[in-house]
């Protein structure tokens, strides 16, 4: 005679769920010391096609840039600000972008760049950031910028003060969020008669995708390539 299972509690199966796809800062430290997957992982969420796409980076790079992914912590959960830029800034007017921007001639390095554009676009001072480490260069074919991204955290919630003429909204993502399967979605798109697919995270009602995509995507890589590790494995 068969004998139905047992079904797990509702309740009990959600906080499971929420054990596995938590994000803490030891999670994050053994992620930032993981080899990094590179152009593997920031493929996965490129437009397909690519038009102008190559392996490597053009030497000399006509423009460069550098970006944060700045993460804080609010109520246990670790979370990272995207901004809408303004539709009157230069360069990707009105998309979903993390902070950063063009190199200056007085930055040294390209970790100065991503923390003076922080500073500028969200009010956050170099000295509350500790870079983590940096992620793989990525080059943008359609504005010619090679863009070399970091990673850094904050002391708890620092308050943002976005620039209104960079800043028309800050959009504030849980890592948790961006981990989840269901996050991630694809669209096809059609210009001049051709298909573009697009690979997109769905976040707070908007789309981020792009390059600003494909840099999280790597970053998430690293991530769940973390919570393999024996340390790191969620306890039931």
């Amino acid at each position: 005679m068969e004998h139905d299972l047992p079904k797990t509690p509702q309740h009990l199966y959600n906080a499971r769920m929420a054990v596995q796809l938590a994000v803490t800062w030891k999670l994050v430290r053994a992620a930032m010391q993981i080899p990094l997957p590179g152009r593997v992982a920031q493929m996965s969420m490129a437009v397909r096609p690519r038009p102008g796409d190559r392996p490597d980076l053009p030497d000399p790079c006509p423009r460069e840039a550098g970006v944060l992914i700045l993460l804080y912590e609010r109520d246990g959960r670790l979370l990272l600000p995207l901004t809408r830029r303004t539709l009157t800034v230069e360069m990707h007017s009105g998309q979903i972008s993390l902070p950063g921007g063009a190199r200056e001639p007085q930055d040294h390095s390209f970790e100065q760049t991503a923390l003076r554009e922080t500073r500028e676009e969200l009010g956050i001072p170099d000295a509350a950031i500790s870079v983590l480490g940096p992620l793989t260069p990525l080059y943008i074919p359609p504005s010619q910028f090679c863009v070399y991204p970091y990673v850094g955290r904050t002391p708890g919630a620092f308050p943002l003060c976005p620039d209104p003429d960079e800043v028309a909204e800050v959009i504030e993502v849980y890592l948790d969020h961006l981990l989840e399967p269901a996050t991630r979605q694809e669209n096809t798109h059609f210009r001049d008669e051709r298909r573009y697919d697009v690979p997109l995270y769905v976040v707070a009602n908007h789309r981020v995708w792009g390059a600003t995509a494909m840099i999280l995507a790597e970053f998430l890589a690293l991530l769940r390539a973390a919570r393999a590790l024996p340390a790191c494995r969620p306890q039931d």
